[in-house]
């Protein structure tokens, strides 16, 4: 796909490891051209993070190869002078500029944002840190583990008996880095209006607290504080985790309608006449008695069979699947979100694939047009590419450098 809604956007990856390479990553897949800024012979942390150690030390890690495809590499000491005015004379013609350092690095590198507004008045610059760039923890370290901890995700998550327990991926990291994605295409649209650019300020505590959802509003609104309930929907019954005769299943009968259907299928018409469960409140204080009957139900057959009548009849059900069957899910293959990619080491007998997006624009899946970039990779390119950017004349651009 040529012509994505991002093409001939210009962004300056100061990133590393997850959340910062997340947004740019899906930045990249709408069409903007990255190009990533590393710190010489070292790089992103991330090329040396996975679990295939001959990888890491390639600079390959997969945690790099994951969410760096597309995207340009260009080495620069932002501590060195020549280096600063390589990065200020990039600045001048990029349209966006996005880095998660911890508050106030990139100041003191030299590039605070009133001299980032001062050398490209619309360039949008975004800055993802773990509590943003202002207040008391504005400047301690994080990672996603600690923010997992900070925003009560982790006190909600288990059961009673395991809590607290730590959710099965970065999830503080990928919102914080969906969050930034968004602010950025939203900034970029506002600029389409009145021409200024925008300085963002993304705290991973506060877009993981957002994306919580019903979990934070029934504190707020209600007064209610969630507790953990392991594989069971705080907010219906029946929804939850269930036993069939060989593998769990998840069924989510939110609505009146859907258990009516649920208890049919079921040969059970005779709990919607129980008064213990006819009626959605009264299902809640009886969730366990419910449970019960139901599994027993469940039990007589196979969790696919399940899945495949249930939903059939309008009742979400599905099988709990490892992460391998997912990817091979004929589902996932239909809309063609797998990429796969060349090796970026020229590995002819080894093939690299990645995620999309999730989003098919005008029926088209969004890959990556090229493989992750070795450290360095693009380092000879830099004035060509800054010619090139000068050129173009749709876009912000500078005469010269400012002082």
């Amino acid at each position: 796909m040529d012509d994505r809604p991002l093409t001939g956007i210009r962004v300056l990856d100061l990133t590393n490891v997850l959340a910062g390479p997340y947004c740019t990553y899906h930045l990249m897949l709408l069409g903007a051209e990255v190009v990533k800024i590393e710190v010489p012979e070292r790089g992103d942390l991330a090329r040396r993070l996975g679990p295939e150690a001959g990888l890491n030390a390639a600079g390959l890690g997969t945690s790099f190869l994951a969410q760096n495809a597309g995207k340009k590499s260009v080495e620069l000491d932002l501590k060195d002078p020549a280096g600063q005015a390589v990065l200020a004379e990039l600045v001048t013609l990029a349209d966006v500029l996005v880095e998660n350092f911890r508050a106030g690095v990139l100041a003191r590198l030299g590039f605070p944002p009133a001299r980032l507004r001062e050398l490209n008045p619309a360039l949008v610059y975004c800055a993802i840190s773990g509590f943003g760039q202002t207040g008391p923890m504005s400047e301690a370290p994080a990672y996603d583990q600690v923010i997992q901890g900070l925003s009560g995700m982790m006190s909600i998550t288990g059961t009673p008996d395991t809590a607290p327990l730590r959710v099965g991926f970065p999830i503080c990291d990928t919102v914080g880095g969906l969050t930034a994605a968004m602010a950025v295409t939203a900034a970029l649209a506002g600029r389409a209006r009145h021409g200024e650019g925008a300085h963002l300020d993304v705290s991973m505590l506060e877009a993981s607290m957002s994306a919580m959802g019903w979990t934070v509003s029934n504190y707020l609104v209600a007064g209610v504080a969630p507790e953990p309930m392991g594989d069971q929907n705080a907010t219906a019954v029946p929804s939850g985790t269930f036993e069939t005769a060989d593998e769990p299943l998840n069924i989510a009968a939110n609505r009146q309608s859907q258990f009516e259907t649920l208890c049919a299928l079921l040969d059970r018409g005779d709990l919607l006449a129980d008064p213990r469960f006819s009626r959605p409140e009264e299902r809640k204080a009886h969730r366990r008695e419910l449970n019960d009957e139901l599994n027993a139900a469940l039990r007589t057959r196979s969790a696919e069979e399940w899945e495949r009548e249930l939903s059939a009849a309008g009742v979400p059900a599905a099988r709990i699947l490892t992460v391998p069957r997912a990817l091979d899910s004929p589902q996932l293959a239909h809309r063609e979100f797998l990429a796969d990619l060349p090796f970026p080491d020229d590995d002819a007998d080894r093939r690299l694939r990645v995620t999309g997006n999730g989003v098919l624009v005008d029926g088209a899946a969004l890959h990556p047009p090229s493989p992750p970039p070795l450290l360095g990779q693009h380092n000879g390119e830099v004035r060509e590419l800054i010619d090139r950017w000068r050129a173009v004349t749709d876009g912000p651009s500078a005469a010269s450098v400012k002082p």
